[in-house]
């Protein structure tokens, strides 16, 4: 997904916080944590456990702006300005679309930093941490895969990655956090049927992106192309639950199942993009159907 050159994106609020111990010493990872943080990347599942670096720590707070992050140019070419810029687009997506919407805090790690959901860093991937209303993202996460490991983490598939953490901020909002809370593992759980509404809310969001808009009417981001939702998509598929289970040798078992299959992710995409946000209702349908 491309930022058009002249968008202004300033104005944005992400924070850049951290600068503590690096999470992946050296910058090697042996294959077990890669695949921890491949699952990580799209499934938002907090998996730090596996590779360090996620012991609990309060919250800091403060953080610097992120520096030469002015227009649409800018976030073509850095990984942390890409994330500050969509944070404008995808906040006033919601705006748009659910009263009383409020920012949550997008903190773009350095390395490593606290919240009150544990350690943020590369080794425990983005996630959302409802008792600080944040999201942290360590965009050198992205780089390790690109460089290192031969996978895209291409611009819209780091997009979509912020839009479904996003999209867990919004089930903070609206209480369906607190009214579905977690009740173990399944196809039929309240885990699954979160993630998979955060993935309907990611494609609902990629399908507008095109249409939000700078303080001078310049739309932020061009429309994606189907190449770009194709790559992103494949990469989510990579995770769902059920590949995950096949590539480890083990047998596919439903019942551990935490964020769905790989055709459940995809589609529950595809139904937020061609639908849009009302038709996400992932807690409404029969687990046979979901």
């Amino acid at each position: 997904m491309t930022f058009n050159d002249n968008a202004r994106v300033g104005g944005n609020t992400a924070k850049r916080r951290g600068g503590t111990v690096a999470a992946i010493g050296g910058g090697t990872v042996g294959l077990g944590a890669i695949v921890v943080l491949l699952i990580q990347a799209f499934t938002g599942a907090d998996l730090s456990g596996l590779v360090g670096g996620g012991a609990p720590a309060g919250p800091q707070t403060g953080g610097e702006q992120i520096a030469s992050c002015e227009t649409g140019q800018d976030a073509n070419r850095d990984d942390a300005c890409r994330l500050a810029a969509a944070s404008l687009n995808i906040d006033q997506f919601w705006a748009e679309r659910l009263d009383g919407y409020r920012e949550p805090q997008l903190i773009i790690v350095d390395r490593a930093t606290s919240s009150s959901c544990g350690t943020a860093s590369n080794s425990t991937g983005p996630f959302y941490c409802p008792p600080d209303e944040a999201v942290f993202v360590d965009p050198t996460f992205f780089s390790i895969l690109r460089d290192q490991f031969d996978t895209t983490a291409g611009p819209l598939a780091q997009l979509y990655v912020l839009a479904h953490e996003y999209g867990h901020h919004v089930q903070n909002l609206t209480g369906v956090m607190q009214q579905y809370p977690n009740n173990g593992t399944g196809p039929d759980s309240n885990g699954v049927r979160t993630e998979l509404q955060a993935d309907c809310y990611a494609g609902a969001w990629v399908a507008a992106a095109g249409e939000q808009v700078d303080e001078n009417g310049t739309p932020y981001l061009q429309p994606p192309t189907a190449q770009q939702i194709t790559d992103a998509l494949s990469a989510a598929a990579a995770v769902g639950d059920d590949h995950i289970q096949a590539e480890s040798g083990g047998v596919v078992n439903p019942e551990s199942f935490t964020h769905g299959s790989s055709e459940q992710r995809t589609r529950w995409f595809d139904v937020g993009y061609d639908s849009g946000v009302n038709a996400c209702g992932t807690f409404s349908v029969p687990g046979q159907n979901l």
